[in-house]
């Protein structure tokens, strides 16, 4: 995935999740946050980050912030762009050896997952999760309690059992991660959850992602411990 458009500023502060204040070329501007999520590792006053400016002229703010520098790596932060990145790395032969079909957004049961793959050999959904967390080269999901992720994980567990392959995909928005686990003092639930997944036949992945300023591909695998 490659992005158009995009200039280095320095984060200032975050009034709200959804607005950030920077110092782009010696003036103060507001910009878009494109992760709701608390980000409170990644958005440290004085790092620099990477925008992306909108081609929207209506919009009231000119500049998405997509990227940031943590401690000399790129970490990848638009919520956007794990689903897009695991669908381009997914066309072109990243997970699964044949031709596949892939789509977006499919609805089963009570839930839309992120993708549904199909082909001779498969029917598969993959529910996508990007990761932004990121301590002492350990990357951990959630950073905040979700019960949209459990939700998520039951349904996976049904597919499991009306006969589809399913799939959990962690997408880790950076590099150079030793290994990923669940985030047990923050969500309990959500890493006994992944637990009961696992053991009813759920593929739980994650995979770390190539970051420069202007573009995220997803790398290499990632160890995956579940065990608290």
């Amino acid at each position: 995935m490659k992005y158009e458009h995009t200039v280095r500023a320095v984060f200032l502060d975050r009034p709200n999740r959804f607005i950030a204040h920077v110092m782009l070329d010696g003036k103060e501007e507001t910009v878009h946050v494109k992760n709701t999520g608390r980000c409170r590792e990644l958005l440290v006053p004085g790092r620099e980050v990477i925008l992306e400016e909108s081609s929207n002229p209506a919009r009231k703010t000119k500049y998405d912030l997509i990227c940031v520098n943590k401690d000399g790596r790129w970490v990848n932060m638009d919520s956007q762009i794990p689903n897009k990145a695991a669908k381009e790395w997914i066309c072109k032969g990243g997970l699964f050896p044949e031709e596949v079909e892939v789509k977006a957004e499919k609805t089963y049961g009570n839930s839309r997952f992120d993708l549904y793959v199909e082909s001779a050999q498969r029917k598969s959904f993959i529910e996508v999760k990007g990761v932004t967390l990121e301590e002492e080269n350990i990357a951990r999901f959630p950073d905040a309690p979700t019960l949209r992720g459990i939700k998520h994980m039951e349904e996976l567990i049904r597919c499991m059992e009306d006969g589809y392959e399913a799939y959990l995909l962690f997408v880790i928005q950076m590099k150079n991660v030793a290994k990923f686990e669940p985030n047990w003092k923050t969500h309990q639930e959500f890493g006994e959850t992944l637990q009961k997944a696992v053991r009813a036949g759920v593929h739980v992945l994650a995979y770390d992602c190539m970051v420069t300023e202007d573009t995220i591909e997803i790398g290499e695998p990632v160890p995956v411990k579940i065990s608290e």
